[in-house]
């Protein structure tokens, strides 16, 4: 193939290594701010450029060929070189630019995250937050994420974090709910109230405690739970609450505002409930030897931001 012939097809094979990690034409084109349709066409001009097929497709899945497969693996190494390099370049830019792509849980950011970043971003106006709210943990490197904001134990072993501030898990209800049901003085009195949950993998909920204050460090107290509502959002287990529905265990994050009103109330302020919610909220990209400007900012931005934790 001609010098020139091949010189015109680099961003041809970029966007085929950019199809193989996205796995379909649709992520692929959002990933690279292009159509469908444009996406189609470059990979039928580099088959006919190649004279061979690179891509079969059906209408339910997509795979690359040997040939396909082999183009991405042997320029693999050196689109990430020339990725790498051109952000080292960026960076040398006086003030943090760009587009950072940033997945956090759905209660965190709506409630805490979101005003800090829009503090960032008139503090660094050249930048762009793209924000994907989502609970679920994301593959960061497949999915194109420069940043994920996580409640977790312990990050994974590869990827970066940062450690942003630590955070608790809380009991609370209503005054009205108290009024009417009872103040319970231990976790095993928790079993005769109607307990707003989380639902986990066991059949049965449960909750387990800890004292603040004990003689006994380790000692666990754990009670078996119910009540006739259950959500894998804090945000609804915390609108249930309000309502005077039950006793809720939220992270404390979610909690904070209400409890500062007044509208909700700490239930066992004396019991440290564990296990509910991770203790500690990090900052994770995955590992690269060359880290954005602008994801630095960010993260020193939210530390800033974060440094007093969420308590009341």
């Amino acid at each position: 193939m001609e010098e020139k012939k091949i010189n015109t097809l680099w961003t041809h094979l970029h966007w085929l290594s950019v199809l193989a990690q996205q796995g379909s034409y649709t992520a692929a084109a959002a990933r690279l701010g292009v159509s469908k349709a444009a996406m189609s066409q470059r990979m039928a001009e580099l088959e006919r450029a190649a004279k061979v097929t690179l891509v079969q497709r059906t209408t339910r899945s997509l795979r690359l060929t040997e040939a396909g497969q082999r183009l991405v693996d042997e320029t693999r190494a050196s689109f990430e070189q020339i990725e790498q390099s051109f952000a080292q370049v960026r960076d040398l830019a006086e003030q943090p630019s760009g587009l950072l792509r940033v997945t956090a849980p759905v209660a965190l950011a709506r409630q805490q995250l979101v005003p800090l970043f829009a503090a960032f971003l008139k503090d660094f106006p050249d930048v762009r937050i793209e924000l994907d709210l989502s609970d679920r943990l994301s593959a960061l490197a497949t999915e194109g994420y420069d940043l994920a904001i996580r409640h977790t134990a312990r990050p994974p072993d590869t990827h970066v974090a940062w450690a942003l501030c630590a955070t608790e898990s809380v009991l609370v209800a209503t005054r009205a709910y108290i009024g009417q049901h009872g103040d319970p003085q231990s976790p095993t009195e928790l079993q005769a109230h109607n307990c707003l949950h989380y639902p986990r993998s066991q059949d049965t909920p449960a909750w387990t405690f800890e004292l603040r204050e004990s003689s006994a460090v380790g000692e666990r107290v754990t009670v078996p739970v119910s009540g006739h509502f259950a959500a894998n959002n804090s945000e609804a287990l915390r609108e249930a609450a309000l309502t005077g529905a039950g006793i809720a265990l939220l992270p404390d994050f979610s909690a904070q505002a209400e409890l500062r009103k007044g509208h909700l109330v700490r239930v066992l302020p004396d019991w440290k409930p564990v296990g509910a919610f991770a203790e500690t909220i990090y900052a994770i990209r995955p590992y690269a030897p060359h880290v954005p400007r602008a994801v630095t900012a960010l993260v020193a931005h939210l530390r800033a931001g974060l440094v007093m934790g969420f308590g009341t």
